[in-house]
């Protein structure tokens, strides 16, 4: 009778180990694959563009940022998503901002940014803008915080009076330019950005030529605004500038067009009549001696420098030339000033330009 053969203690530990080393590999080959689903792998969506911005408001929690990126569909796994926000500490460190997103992106990358608060800048052009309203609606366009913010401050003379202003003479604190800010500026950095570029503007140079011509920088750039409706011919400027500086001078009033069209409320007047002549207006310089109270639109570099650099001739009157070139006709006395009227207002009269 034959014995049956006896597995040695040491076959079933080689079955153990190998078993638990399978094991081990298994649990490994999963922890890869969760560790590439839900760190390397891709999980941003952008269809073909290459990159994609996203703002988060300033207040927002990791649920308001989810939900946005959820909605727009910009990640194509928000489980993944969660889980490395938790693991970054990103929930707890939401940061308000206009990120660049890339195709591809996966959620390390993602949250690197979003968590480090790497933004990118908006750039946009401060010009041609005649209205306090039309200012409030350019920044609240490109930057967080709202038009109403913005309006409110321009109309409160207390909080215009940190920077030597009022509610009229509000707009004299911005120079036309290209300004490079982060998207989530606030009402009051906003303001300060400007205070400083007026302060980089009106150096020493500037501010000697203004006490010169007995103005204020306001003053200044008060008249530099008409001037700018006036005429878009550069060279041309420092002449306009002259005759109303001479008028000044002479107590006479400015009787300049354009703010009679400011005070109408109606940027559309190509013809200035004898009715917008009686508007009783503080800008209606037909009415009223001096400078209005405030500027008629934001007055460029060129313009605020036509008035500094005054010419020092002899005109008090000037006239829009006939051919409708956008020069001008220059007077030293009324009755020469009439001659160019009459030839401007026969042509307009001929091409039936009434208003």
């Amino acid at each position: 009778m034959c014995a049956k053969p006896v597995k040695s203690k040491r076959s079933r530990g080689n079955r153990f180990l190998w078993s638990l080393v399978l094991v081990l590999l298994i649990g490994m080959g999963i922890a890869f694959w969760v560790g590439y689903t839900f760190v390397f792998r891709s999980n941003v969506t952008i269809g073909d563009k290459k990159s994609e911005f996203i703002y988060i408001r300033t207040g927002w929690d990791f649920q308001d940022v989810l939900k946005m990126l959820q909605e727009r569909e910009l990640i194509s796994n928000a489980a993944s998503f969660e889980w490395m926000a938790e693991r970054k500490g990103y929930k707890h460190a939401i940061r308000p901002g206009r990120y660049r997103i890339k195709k591809s992106m996966n959620n390390n990358e993602l949250i690197n940014i979003l968590k480090a608060g790497l933004q990118e800048p908006v750039e946009f052009t401060l010009n041609e803008i005649r209205t306090k309203s039309q200012l409030a609606s350019r920044v609240s366009g490109k930057l967080e915080v709202d038009s109403i913010t913005i309006l409110e401050a321009l109309n409160d003379d207390k909080y215009l009076s940190r920077y030597g202003l009022n509610s009229e003479t509000a707009l004299t604190l911005f120079i036309p330019d290209r300004y490079s800010f982060m998207w989530n500026t606030s009402r009051d950095e906003f303001f300060e950005r400007m205070a400083e570029s007026y302060k980089e503007f009106w150096d020493n140079d500037r501010k000697a030529k203004a006490r010169k011509l007995n103005l204020s920088q306001s003053e200044v750039t008060i008249l530099a605004s008409i001037i700018q409706q006036e005429s878009f011919i550069e060279k041309e400027k420092p002449l306009i500038a002259g005759v109303y500086l001479n008028r000044i001078r002479k107590q006479m009033p400015l009787q300049a067009d354009p703010t009679l069209i400011w005070a109408a409320g109606d940027f559309s007047i190509r013809r200035v009549l004898d009715v917008h002549k009686r508007i009783d207006s503080p800008y209606n310089t037909y009415r009223y001696k001096g400078l209005p109270p405030g500027p008629i639109g934001l007055s460029t570099p060129s313009s605020i420098d036509a008035v500094l650099n005054d010419p020092g001739h002899d005109y008090l009157y000037f006239c829009a030339k006939p051919d409708l070139s956008g020069y001008s006709s220059f007077a030293k006395d009324y009755k020469e000033h009439m001659r160019n009227a009459r030839l401007y207002q026969n042509e307009m009269n001929k091409r039936k330009i009434l208003k």
